[in-house]
């Protein structure tokens, strides 16, 4: 026998407990020297209870190995380490199973310097749990992030979820524990146990899990992917356009909620056919990330990586997306990197301490949300975020991120009273640590995948939420217009009567709407909460409802900025949203809500045919008011132009009166192609219009093109000159 007297009995006990932070230094196979300089290799196994344990070799060969102590088998053969596997005899019955401390490290060198720095951008591959070959044994590989943890024990279905068999082997200074175990296959449910600094066992999922059990249990599971993509042509087209300079309009999904019972698969042909008859470009999901409460939303994240089980497993959801993109659709997330919930089963004190949260709670929690804050400036927790975003880029091919509540991430104050905030080193209310992940998940997303799109849910006066990170901007793609948002909804809440003294809350939009990529949003936090739905808004009967929603959407979608719009107001959703129930969908059966769902589809059509409506939307010289408050203040005209002499005008008549004869100076003589009237008797209005079409002509002294213009009452139109040149 070897001499194991130098392996000192507390450390023959943690081994056999499960609480030593490197097992494989007394487990597995170890070579040695004699004093001939023969080689010679020990082996020792943990098997406690066993009758009898043998090394069975590759070649058949097996050494009978002897109990030294706390149910630790040892034996020696000559020479250097083989492969083998562990045969051990239990009342009589044989088992064998691989020996997961026989293998070397399955996380690299230079694995653990880019996550130490922060810029390990496929973390994914190297953290949480993967299926491979090691030495010819098939297994999962595990490893975990816990700097502050003792010890770290994988437990699972495979073990009966008793970890000390299967103790972790801490990879140093890195905080990382790793240990591949043989056997294991796709699907397996686990765990990590953590021994804590105050030598208290915790549970944990893993915060990489790429799968989880269906809420509300918390078990991760060990993830496998069959999926074969077919949207070689869209994501092809994508890397060669710039979404800045495309049509976008937003169609907002609570999958859960947008038909009940439908999982990612069930529900990609009706959404499909949907979409396409309402002419979105984009379905935009609120985020499917896994999250412990449905009431959420899913704005209250535990797992980052997982999609939610749910609505099926991650390849269910792959197969929604490519289906989507075959149909020449577009797909948006909601990335929630701001805050996460504190349950006990997943971020929250992770290893026993505060680790990817900040540890001072003046940063590290917000209060009114009973979350916690991320430590954006730990090399380690900023990597997380930033190859997380990359993951769905990747992974899942999503066109786009848009970043939850990052107004609560750039201010130290947000939210807070004097005395409840750090200022930061400059003695500022900018958190720059924030600010800096922000930068960087920006400029990484958009090098690793051209043609996406990151947009920001910013509600601040932040500068340079989309100007360029070389010019100290934050770098998104777009940032949602909360301000024209907010005025708009509370000017067209008025009644007609009183709109006229409230013009600038329609207008003053148009002072800033060029300082930014803004994109002009009605989303899920405009229709719940008792803030009614979009039509419920609206003053007056029924009709006068419809019409107005129908006049506003049409100046929304001329409006410079992309647009979003929740789903249901597509249709008038006549109660506000709640994600315990289904959209309304009997709506449609009456003519008035089938007709607006109509206009909607007929909208969008125009819109992505248009491109003076969207191909410079944050040009402000192509574009230019008409008229003047002083004109009519219940009417807003405005002129679009793109970058090849395509011209349209904007009017809206936000009165409660039709307009008839009303003159109105044009930017050019010529025909003028009424290309949408919201008073249309095909979406539900009277027909009250200008035939088609209106002629401009230079009349009297000034030179100026002037046409007599007829504007149904609570109404929008859009006319395009003649000349204007069609996008394909």
């Amino acid at each position: 026998m070897i001499d194991t007297t130098g392996i000192a009995t507390a450390e023959w006990a943690a081994i056999s407990t499960g609480s030593h932070h490197a097992p494989h230094d007394v487990l597995g196979a170890h070579p040695t020297t004699d004093s001939a300089g023969r080689t010679r290799t020990t082996i020792r196994v943990r098997r406690p209870l066993a009758d009898e344990v043998t090394a069975v070799f590759t070649d058949g060969a097996r050494l009978i190995l002897k109990h030294v102590a706390h149910g630790i088998w040892e034996g020696q053969h000559d020479g250097a380490p083989l492969s083998y596997r562990v045969a051990t005899v239990y009342d009589g019955r044989e088992e064998v199973a691989g020996d997961p401390y026989r293998h070397r490290p399955t996380t690299g060198e230079l694995d653990l310097h880019l996550i130490a720095e922060g810029r390990h951008e496929r973390l994914w591959e190297v953290l949480g749990a993967n299926s491979h070959p090691i030495d010819g044994e098939i297994g999962v590989s595990f490893a975990v992030w816990a700097p502050n943890a003792q010890a770290v024990r994988v437990v699972g279905e495979f073990n009966a979820w008793n970890g000390e068999g299967h103790s972790m082997r801490s990879m140093g200074g890195s905080g990382i524990w790793e240990l591949f175990i043989p056997d294991v296959t796709p699907g397996a449910q686990y765990k990590y146990q953590i021994l804590t600094p105050e030598s208290r066992w915790i549970l944990k999922a893993d915060p990489m899990a790429r799968r989880t059990q269906m809420p509300p249990e918390t078990a991760s599971i060990v993830p496998f992917s069959a999926y074969s993509w077919r949207d070689g042509a869209w994501m092809t087209r994508r890397a060669a356009t710039h979404a800045v300079a495309q049509p976008m309009s937003i169609y907002e999904v609570h999958l859960g909620s947008w038909r009940e019972g439908l999982g990612y698969r069930e529900i990609a042909d009706p959404l499909i056919e949907h979409v396409i008859e309402t002419g979105f470009t984009h379905v935009e999901f609120m985020p499917l990330q896994e999250h412990p409460f449905g009431g959420s939303w899913g704005y209250q994240v535990s797992g980052y990586y997982a999609p939610t089980a749910r609505f099926g497993a991650p390849d269910d959801l792959r197969y929604l997306i490519d289906r989507l993109h075959q149909a020449g659709i577009g797909v948006l997330l909601d990335w929630v990197p701001g805050h996460f919930p504190k349950d006990e089963f997943a971020l929250a004190r992770f290893d026993g301490r505060p680790l990817y949260e900040h540890p001072d709670p003046r940063r590290g929690e917000h209060q009114d949300w009973g979350t916690l804050i991320f430590d954006y400036g730990r090399p380690e927790v900023r990597n997380f975020l930033v190859a997380n975003a990359l993951y769905w880029l990747d992974q899942f091919h999503i066109d786009g991120l848009r970043v939850d509540a990052v107004a609560s991430m750039l201010y130290l104050d947000y939210s807070r009273n004097d005395g409840e905030w750090e200022p930061n080193v400059h003695g500022g209310r900018e958190n720059l640590e924030a600010i800096r992940f922000l930068q960087e998940v920006n400029t990484t997303a958009y090098r690793a995948h051209p043609g996406i799109v990151m947009i920001a849910e910013e509600s601040t006066s932040f500068p340079g939420v989309t100007a360029r990170t070389d010019s100290a901007g934050l770098g998104f793609g777009f940032k949602w217009n909360m301000g024209w948002m907010n005025d708009s909804l509370q000017y067209i809440a008025r009644d007609p009567m009183y709109r006229a003294h409230h013009e600038g809350e329609m207008t003053f939009s148009f002072v800033y709407a060029f300082g930014e990529n803004y994109l002009l949003p009605i989303s899920h936090d405009e229709v719940v909460h008792g803030k009614g739905s979009l039509l419920s808004k609206m003053p007056g009967d029924h009709a006068h409802k419809l019409a107005n929603v129908r006049a506003y959407l049409a100046y929304m979608w001329g409006h410079p900025g992309k647009k979003l719009l929740f789903m249901g107001q597509e249709f008038g959703q006549l109660s506000e949203w709640s994600e315990g129930r289904a959209l309304d969908w009997w709506l449609l059966e009456q003519p008035a809500h089938a007709q607006l769902q109509h206009f909607v589809g007929a909208m969008n059509t125009v819109y992505r045919s248009t491109a003076p409506l969207w191909e410079r939307d944050s040009d402000s010289t192509r574009f230019r008011r008409l008229g003047a408050p002083s004109w009519d203040p219940n009417v807003i005209a405005f002129e679009r132009r793109d970058s090849h002499g395509g011209r349209v005008i904007v009017i809206s008549n936000f009165a409660g009166v039709e307009r008839t004869g009303l003159a109105l100076d044009l930017p050019v003589a010529g025909l003028w192609d009424e290309i949408l009237n919201t008073d249309a008797t095909e979406y539900g209005g009277h027909g009250i219009g200008n035939y088609g079409r209106v002629a401009a002509h230079i009349t009297g002294d000034h030179g100026t093109p002037t046409t007599k213009i007829t504007l149904p009452a609570l109404s929008t139109i859009w006319l395009r000159h003649r000349t204007e040149r069609l996008s394909v």
